[in-house]
């Protein structure tokens, strides 16, 4: 998930909430974050399907939070936009006459998954209004 998807994801659901249900364009959404809105738009559409965002199209259009903040915990967006591990797969196939080579990746999955439910435990206490609130 190293690829900033989370981070956008987060930046947009906090404007959402910061804007108590007003309709944000995505070309403002992009200029808070300061990407392109295309990317932008690719991330609503995302989060639109995983029920975190309700968007209106048209001139007068936007998107809104699909429900309140302190109903969005900050490990439904880990995975609504989570694509892959969290440290990263290792591509090659290790030697299996190397006694660390042949056990390399089951302890890698066990470490990952280790890592992985800690930051899970950390987001699902965390709102969006919780995180929302260091701002003001």
């Amino acid at each position: 998930m190293n690829n900033g998807r989370f981070p956008i994801s987060l930046h947009i659901l906090t404007l959402l909430a910061s804007a108590e249900g007003e309709l944000l364009a995505s070309d403002y959404i992009a200029g808070s974050i300061n990407i392109n809105p295309v990317l932008v738009r690719k991330e609503i559409s995302n989060l639109r399907n995983h029920g975190l965002i309700e968007s209106k199209e048209g001139k007068n259009g936007g998107s809104t939070l699909a429900r309140s903040a302190d109903k969005i915990r900050l490990s439904e967006v880990y995975h609504a936009v989570q694509q892959a591990s969290l440290l990263g797969n290792s591509k090659n196939q290790p030697n299996p006459d190397c006694n660390v080579g042949k056990q390399i990746n089951q302890h890698l999955d066990h470490l990952y998954q280790e890592i992985e439910g800690a930051l899970l435990h950390k987001l699902e206490k965390m709102s969006l209004a919780d995180f929302l609130r260091q701002f003001q």
